[in-house]
């Protein structure tokens, strides 16, 4: 399958799963804890990967599916393969946005070849947004997009993307200290894809983490990123990847900034 093929798979993908979410979206539904209070998983998340992993198995019975919810008779994996071509699916990111009914929540399907990114779809159905990316350039709802062009760094508005547990709040209060101090100002959206979409469309100058985070929550975001004109790495500054620990995605006009900012926080 070729790259526009599985692009095409993909924006289908996340169109059927946004709408099987937005049909429970601000209604009744049943609310689970995983890890902790916050760590929440609707009917909703596994109805939206039942639906998309059927689909993708439609293409080809044997696609290896990454994604985040663990289901009945549909075998998927949590890392993603160093060789060969898979899927990654974020069936809600954002699950505690939607419980709560704030928009902030998406559906993201990518395709990958040998652990790299090729293509991806990022779909925010509650805001009115898509963003896609394959080769040479990201668009956001039809149009062409790209980083911000801002270059000081007191300027920038960075998003930092942390989990919930006890470690991964103190470390948030400290990037978001870092912020406050050397940069400019900070934006929590509480869903990674969309952060991450919003540095490509220029709309922050950066997203960071510096802990273990899911591919499921970054491998699209930092495609788009990419062939939006930015940069990703990981948190030492080098190429990032999904099995990397740490992210810094920016425009790249001070990406070095941000690496000896939060490098030496890690």
């Amino acid at each position: 399958m070729d790259t526009q093929t599985r692009l095409s798979v993909a924006r289908e993908a996340a169109v059927t799963g946004a709408e099987v979410a937005m049909g429970g979206f601000r209604g009744e539904f049943t609310v689970e804890s995983k890890a902790s209070a916050l760590d929440s998983v609707t009917e909703f998340d596994r109805e939206v990967q039942r639906r998309i992993a059927t689909l993708l198995r439609e293409e080809k019975p044997d696609a290896v599916i990454v994604g985040e919810e663990t289901l009945p008779n549909i075998d998927t994996r949590t890392t993603v393969p160093e060789e060969g071509d898979a899927w990654v699916v974020d069936p809600i990111d954002g699950t505690n946005n939607f419980v709560g009914g704030n928009r902030n929540w998406g559906v993201a399907v990518a395709a990958v070849d040998d652990g790299e990114p090729v293509a991806a779809v990022n779909e925010f159905p509650a805001i009115g947004d898509t963003y896609v990316a394959a080769a040479g350039g990201t668009r956001r709802s039809g149009e062409s997009c790209s980083v911000s062009d801002r270059t000081a760094p007191e300027e920038f508005t960075i998003n930092p993307i942390f989990g919930l547990s006890p470690r991964h709040r103190r470390m948030l209060s400290e990037y978001v200290g870092i912020v406050a101090e050397e940069f400019g100002d900070h934006r929590r959206f509480g869903c990674a894809q969309l952060a991450l979409s919003a540095v490509a469309a220029g709309e922050l100058e950066a997203a960071v983490s510096a802990v273990p985070l899911h591919p499921w929550d970054l491998v699209g975001g930092a495609h788009l990123v990419r062939q939006a004109g930015g940069t990703v790495t990981d948190i030492h500054g080098d190429r990032w990847t999904p099995h990397a620990v740490g992210l810094i995605a920016s425009n790249g006009a001070a990406h070095d900034r941000l690496v000896d900012a939060f490098d030496a926080a890690d």
